[in-house]
């Protein structure tokens, strides 16, 4: 058969919105058909699917899904592209019915869109019947509210969706690599037992699910890894053969670079053990996997190989957390830093004071911020040369909103009741969202797709 080409549009929810538009422009032309992913679902970006959807039914799908969507979904739809993705979030039917709504706004009146069913273990899910996953055993959510619980699934039924006949795939939470595995699996008839071909394409989707990490965003460093026209930077294209070799490249004409480094960056991300990667559908060993560059921004990838499937799967439990809490106010000019370091000292004596017992944190943005600890040793430190604009940061949190305020507060009043020249006082009040994993027996999660129209797979 024929190079299968997977072009990926977002590698996080945020992501631009435009750079699905150059890797659809570059499979239109090859003229094959293929495969468009969009991967936008964190962990916490999912258990705040959950809580909009309680709000409102209509939401909990990816917000920024109609914005980088539309542009392109005609051309997909036009030129046999497939597109997968798992901005369906916490509310896949909510996706899939918008999408359905923007296909008739471009004039597509038949439409066949696929939701992937079954990773939704529901906020009633019995966490004593679990273990915890081993990175979580030190965690505890005893009395919290669960808010989110969703399980890692594979390709499998994005690839039997495709199969028959599904344009648009919307999933939530599957493993990210599961969103080009799918659509190769259905392509290439590949048998679920050849695990070298499902390695290899796992190995497709672990470097494409990130967008343009594999072809230098979050790469450069000025210097020692410079990145060409960053600001257009091309999302990466995988070329996939039928024993699952590929090169990985990027639409002509766009910025960015896709060479050893940038493939390398991303082949150990998140890797924990390279000889044993472990996804839903397959055991990743990298360590025999080869990589040559043949041509510019293009880099062969091969020998992938794989070992059977895990027998338990991994969930992520969202469950209700406390309040955080942000002030910030600036300091410029002659004497800015102890100015600033003056403040700190006030708002830290004033919380004191008030008996406000927060976990609490304060930082100089500008003189000492990243490198401090919560306690506060920057101040001891000597700077060679003193900052002229200094901004005091105040972070603390707690279950108690009303306390969260209250220290908020001090930061506002130090226009007048702190040191000379303070300004620009921002604050912020957040909910935040906790998560743990859990292990998940394989035989006790049923996975499938189901046509929006009604027909079930």
């Amino acid at each position: 058969m024929a190079i299968y080409r997977i072009g990926c549009g977002a590698g996080f929810s945020g992501d631009r919105i435009d750079a699905a538009i150059p890797v659809v422009r570059d499979l239109v032309e090859a003229g094959q058909g293929g495969a468009l992913i969009f991967e936008t679902l964190g962990e916490r970006t999912l258990a705040a699917g959950h809580v909009a959807r309680r709000e409102d039914p209509t939401l909990g799908c990816d917000p920024l899904l109609h914005r980088f969507l539309r542009p392109v979904l005609k051309d997909c739809l036009d030129n046999s592209i497939v597109i997968v993705g798992n901005f369906g979030a916490a509310n896949p039917r909510a996706a899939a019915e918008l999408i359905q709504r923007m296909a008739a706004e471009i004039g597509v009146c038949a439409i066949r869109i696929a939701i992937v069913e079954g990773d939704d273990l529901g906020p009633s899910v019995d966490l004593g019947s679990l273990h915890l996953w081993e990175g979580d055993r030190a965690a505890s959510i005893d009395g919290r509210e669960i808010v989110s619980a969703n399980v890692y699934i594979g390709a499998q039924a994005i690839a039997e969706a495709i199969s028959e006949g599904a344009q648009v795939v919307v999933t939530g939470r599957v493993a990210d690599p599961a969103l080009v595995l799918g659509p190769l699996v259905a392509h290439f008839c590949w048998d679920w037992s050849d695990l070298d071909r499902i390695a290899a394409g796992t190995l497709a989707g672990h470097l494409l699910e990130c967008g343009s990490q594999v072809s230098g965003g979050y790469f450069a460093d000025p210097g020692y890894k410079d990145v060409p026209r960053p600001e257009a930077i091309g999302y990466p294209i995988a070329e996939v053969e039928q024993d699952g070799t590929f090169i990985v490249t990027k639409p002509r004409g766009t910025g960015g670079v896709v060479d050893l480094r940038t493939v390398k960056e991303q082949l150990l991300y998140e890797i924990h053990d390279p000889a044993a990667y472990r996804t839903p559908d397959v055991v990743l060993d990298l360590t025999d996997v080869a990589l040559d560059i043949v041509g510019q921004d293009r880099v062969r990838v091969s020998g992938a190989r794989g070992h059977p499937r895990p027998e338990m799967l991994k969930a992520t439990i969202g469950v209700s957390g406390d309040w955080l809490g942000e002030a910030e106010i600036s300091y410029a000019g002659p004497n800015a830093l102890a100015r600033g370091r003056l403040a700190a000292d006030i708002v830290a004596r004033r919380l004191d004071l008030r008996g406000i017992r927060l976990h609490r944190r304060l930082d100089l943005i500008g003189a000492a911020s990243v490198f401090a600890d919560d306690a506060g040793r920057w101040r001891g430190d000597a700077h060679a040369e003193e900052p002229q604009d200094v901004r005091l940061r105040l972070a603390v949190r707690g279950l108690d909103r009303s306390l969260v305020e209250d220290a908020l507060q001090e930061v506002l009043a130090l226009y007048c009741a702190g040191p000379a020249g303070g300004g620009g006082v921002r604050s912020r009040i957040e909910k935040r969202i906790n998560t743990v994993s859990y292990m998940v027996p394989r035989n006790a999660v049923c996975t499938g797709y189901r046509m929006l129209e009604g027909a079930t797979g």
